[in-house]
């Protein structure tokens, strides 16, 4: 019995590999067989006529695409939405579709010119009527989806392509009947997956492998229980017969070299309706701005870089490029998301790049009490390292305590209205904390090239320097620190054992006693060697002048610890002449504030060694506040604290040997940190050296 089904075909009169849109042509122009397709193509014809009914199109000479009839359109009930081709190749085949559309009744409805939507390849109905499933990413915009839920009145899923081969909905996702779904998993991102696994029960998704997608097996016909592809392996054509499905396989072998199946090869022109399913499309749309040197900068290929990355889409509005070097330049951006989830990551990482949401001109930020002391509302925003503004009450606040991972806390003082970044922790009941994205925005500095450029540190944007770059790292960190000094600024040095153990506790002396150094973070073990050093000549037992174990060595820094304990502070044995040289002797000499963060491993531990972790990151916050250079040098841990507790505009040099730990802090995006790759003790005898030659101070040196 022939099913009421009915499909569009279009015979492959004037099929062939002419150009390469897609990566299944490549290296197969004019090397299809038009007597193999059109054979191929009949087979594939009888079969489905032998189960539904088959309208053709005629064909078109000039157009080799046009047999995939599948991208005529969208048909749903006597309503279609004529595609929209991407490429040029393809556009010439519009009107012909239109016209075969029109002349058979239907209600023809067309796009903007500029939004680009390839009709069924990229949109699947739900088997039950239910939904629309629409694919982006290749070929067709996401802003095309709300167009289709209002002009076909039903829901729209958004799932997103990410894998090039697949580069349409309908070659990995052939929604089955009776509610099943044959896809692969792999041509989507995770958070498709997860829309796609929220909408099919497990017992109805049959998830294929890499092997037959590339085959085709998803691009495939389905007739009720009659399941019609290219070809499908043992395995799955005995998962699909388990629930009721009949596979047949036609080889379709030519029309693969163009990127195109069984599916690709036809329209299904009659598709269910669900009455009770009506027009909803979770696609969310919002105006952001950017202003600045988004060129120079690179600022604008980094947001709509991001906004892909991120599973959105967009359009450039407006452009306004500055007309000369030192000029700013504006951008409007329309950025569309699959929901309102997805778009909330990408207004947050836009805003982290100095985007303003225009709609926020007109209203302020979400507030949401606290009514848990230490526990944020869902949803909080989390800060950032750069300098925030917040809308509340109309008016533009200035959050102070810049730092990353904090949220944004409200509170009602004498002199007005107070917004600070807090940690979780310090969150406390009657706080009304900033949720969502609305009514925030970050401060980025508008500088134009001449004043990057005549900047010292400038050259530090690059991110991750080199060993062949040490020295001229070393050059620019010298005539920095020469600079805060001689303008009475202020250096925070974080440290690691390593500096002691490579033989850069002599340097890191020279700099604390020359009053380059205004404050020391670090852990138990750089004050437990560093006196272990100018008390005992060794560094966990190797002798380091020798650079060989000594005997009992081993207990040396315990050794240390206990003596320090005796006198109950590092400034006591200071003082007592027990400690007589060293990083801690300079810092307390020198009444340079310290602290020591504690650890799980610490041994004693020393009594300056604060072991509450809060407090010690109460302590490093103080010593870090108003720095304007952090030297990182070998601690991953304390670096990468220290870090996040960082406002923007604070230069930070990382030294380590370990890349890992320079590109984490590289990645925290701040402009003014550079990592450095090499031996410390190398780095800070070469820093001391570099100090010694610049023999008059830096603001001497400023015309």
């Amino acid at each position: 019995m022939v099913s009421q089904i009915r499909f569009l075909m279009c015979a492959p009169d004037h099929y062939d590999v002419d150009y390469v849109i897609n990566p299944w042509m490549e290296g197969n122009i004019h090397k299809s067989s038009r007597d193999r397709a059109v054979e191929q193509w009949n087979k594939l014809y009888n079969v489905i006529k032998n189960h539904a009914i088959v309208d053709l199109v005629a064909p078109e000479k000039g157009w080799p695409d046009m047999v995939f009839s599948a991208n005529a359109g969208l048909v749903l009930g006597e309503n279609v939405v004529l595609s929209r081709f991407l490429h040029k190749e393809r556009q010439g085949e519009e009107p012909h579709f239109q016209h075969w559309f029109e002349q058979n009744g239907y209600n023809v409805y067309t796009l903007p010119k500029d939004l680009p939507f390839e009709g069924a390849g990229d949109a699947l109905l739900d088997r039950e009527g239910r939904w629309l499933w629409a694919g982006y990413g290749f070929r067709s915009e996401l802003d095309s989806h709300p167009y289709l839920a209002k002009w076909l009145d039903i829901e729209v899923i958004s799932l997103r392509l990410m894998d090039e081969r697949f580069y349409h909905l309908d070659t990995c996702f052939c929604p089955l009947a009776n509610g099943y779904l044959l896809y692969y998993p792999g041509a989507f991102d995770s958070y498709s997956n997860r829309v796609i696994e929220m909408r099919v029960a497990p017992e109805k998704r049959i998830a294929i492998t890499e092997a037959d997608a590339v085959n085709f097996a998803c691009n495939a016909v389905n007739v009720e229980s009659i399941v019609i592809m290219n070809k499908a392996s043992e395995s799955l054509k005995s998962r699909l017969a388990e629930v009721g499905f009949q596979v047949i396989e036609t080889p379709l072998t030519e029309f693969l070299k163009a990127g195109g199946a069984a599916k690709c090869l036809t329209l299904r022109v009659t598709e269910p309706i669900g009455d009770e399913i009506h027009a909803n499309a979770s696609v969310e749309s919002r105006v952001i701005r950017m202003e600045g040197h988004l060129l120079d900068a690179g600022l604008i290929n980094r947001a709509l870089d991001l906004i892909v990355e991120m599973g959105g889409s967009f359009q450039v509005l407006k452009f306004n490029l500055g007309e000369q070097r030192q000029s700013t330049s504006a951008a409007e951006v329309r950025v569309s998301a699959p929901s309102h989830e997805v778009m909330e990551e990408i207004i947050s990482q836009l805003i982290d790049l100095g985007a303003v949401d225009l709609p926020q001109d007109e209203r302020d930020s979400k507030l949401e009490p606290v009514i848990q002391a230490g526990v944020a509302p869902d949803d909080f925003y989390v800060s950032t390292i750069y300098p925030t503004e917040i809308r509340v009450n109309g008016e533009w606040l200035k959050v102070q305590n810049q730092r990353m991972d904090g949220a944004i806390a409200i509170s009602t003082t004498a002199n007005g209205i107070v917004a600070k970044c807090k940690l979780l922790r310090d969150l406390e009941i009657g706080d009304k904390v900033v949720v969502d994205v609305l009514g925030i925005r970050t401060v980025r500095k508008a500088e134009s090239r001449e004043q990057r450029n005549s900047q010292e540190f400038s050259f530090m944007s690059s991110g991750v320097s080199s060993e062949r770059r040490v020295e001229l790292v070393v050059e620019q960190v010298a005539w920095e620190l020469r600079k805060i000094k001689d303008s009475g600024g202020k250096v925070v040095v974080t440290a690691g054992p390593v500096v002691i153990h490579t033989g850069g506790g002599e340097h890191l002396c020279r700099l604390v006693r020359e009053g380059y150094v205004q404050g020391l973070l670090g852990g138990n073990a750089i004050a437990v060697h560093d006196m272990e050093q100018n008390i005992l000549g060794t560094s966990l037992g190797v002798d380091m002048k020798r650079g060989v174990a000594v005997r009992g060595g081993h207990r040396h820094h315990l050794k240390v610890i206990n003596t320090v304990r005796r006198f109950g502070s590092i400034a006591k044995a200071v003082e007592a002449g027990v400690v007589k040289s060293g990083v801690m002797y300079e810092c307390v000499k020198n009444n340079i504030p310290f602290s020591l963060a504690g650890s799980i491993r610490d041994d004693g531990p020393l009594p300056d060694t604060q072991m509450n972790l809060i407090l010690a990151q109460q302590e490093y916050s103080q010593i870090i506040e108003g720095a304007d250079m952090i030297l990182m040098l070998s601690s991953m841990l304390h670096s990468i604290g220290v870090g996040n507790m960082t406002p923007a505009g604070v230069k930070m040099v990382c030294v380590d040997i370990n890349p890992a730990v320079v590109t984490k802090l590289s990645d925290r995006g701040s402009i003014e940190s550079v990592g450095v790759v090499t031996d410390v003790g190398l780095f800070l005898s070469l820093l001391t050296q570099q100090l010694d030659k610049l023999t008059s101070p830096y603001i001497a040196n400023v015309g």
